[in-house]
């Protein structure tokens, strides 16, 4: 399994076209930033198009490949003072949805 590590601390700002990943809880699901507020501080994010391209079955050992998908779900996040894109509308006190800016990730955790 490859370690991912999130960083906390608030990378550059995001770019419209920049990989993002949402996080929920251990699975991960790659996504595409398809608007920046003129602040910086708020992102729109588009669900991509994850297939899975590995022969591992239910492994934790998990390889995809991403295309843009223009009907996937649409996500809006805000950076907290924590260093967090926070889902819109959550806490940022934790248990919520939240959005890495580090790249594409897709992960399913299959224990669940």
């Amino acid at each position: 399994m490859e370690l991912i590590t999130i960083t906390k601390v608030a990378p550059a700002t995001p770019k419209v076209g920049d990989g993002a990943s949402l996080i929920f809880w251990s699975d991960r699901h790659a996504c595409t930033v398809i608007a920046v507020s003129p602040s910086g501080k708020k992102i729109t994010v588009q669900q991509d198009k994850a297939t899975r391209v590995d022969g591992n079955g239910m492994s934790d050992m998990q390889n995809y490949s991403f295309e843009c998908n223009p009907n996937g779900a649409i996500y809006q996040f805000s950076l907290r003072k924590n260093g967090e894109w926070c889902m819109v509308g959550d806490s940022s006190r934790g248990g919520g949805v939240v959005c890495s800016v580090t790249g594409r990730y897709e992960y399913y955790d299959f224990s669940f």
